[in-house]
């Protein structure tokens, strides 16, 4: 294989979304490469992770900051994200695996962005609830991510009862593990006559 080239313009200054691959590599896209090579500034729910993937695509970190952000960060490196954006930075967000902000974190650093009225944009890739739509052959035309279900009972059984009158296709993540409880309670809160499909990430 003939090695890609990425980083061919500048990435302009602000936050930008990037999907990244859930499990296989090449599943990234060329847009998203291009982000990662040219930014100003990394970003990762887990900066090991970032690090493989550009490692596996041949981008070098290069010096550039590579910074950790992830649901227990707290305000100061929100700050300084959000001081970085306003300095002119361009900053590259990838979360673990899939879209950012579906079930993972990033959701305040967006807000804040937004609020601050700073620039923001997502190369948009893989997601797991939009591919799993795809191959359940259930009706894809309205569909509602409802994200995990709590892991205690009743609050599970509570969250499922919410959801038993939405007149669409239902997307819900769970464990493995939980996976046989669930399925047993949806069949009593949501009806045994409602299809299912099982999908693996």
């Amino acid at each position: 294989d003939v090695p890609v080239k990425h980083a061919l313009r500048t990435i302009p200054p602000g936050l930008h979304f990037v999907s990244t691959p859930i499990g296989a590599a090449r599943d990234i896209t060329l847009r998203a490469l291009d982000v990662l090579a040219g930014a100003d500034v990394l970003v990762a729910e887990d900066t090991r992770t970032l690090r493989h993937l550009m490692e596996i695509h041949g981008i070098p970190v290069a010096g550039r900051p590579l910074i950790a952000y992830h649901d227990h960060s707290g305000e100061g490196p929100l700050h300084r994200l959000l001081g970085l954006i306003a300095e002119g930075k361009s900053l590259a967000y990838a979360s673990d695996a899939g879209t950012p902000l579906i079930s993972d974190p990033g959701f305040e650093l967006a807000r804040a962005v937004a609020a601050a009225g700073l620039p923001m944009t997502a190369a948009p890739g893989p997601c797991a609830a939009i591919c799993a739509l795809t191959l359940s052959g259930l009706p894809s035309d309205r569909f509602l991510f409802a994200g995990f279900p709590p892991s205690a009972k009743g609050a599970r059984r509570e969250f499922l009862a919410d959801l038993a009158g939405v007149q669409a296709t239902l997307i819900i993540y769970e464990s493995p593990k939980r996976l046989a409880a669930l399925l047993a309670e949806m069949v009593l809160t949501l009806g045994a006559n409602r299809q299912a499909v099982i999908c693996r990430e």
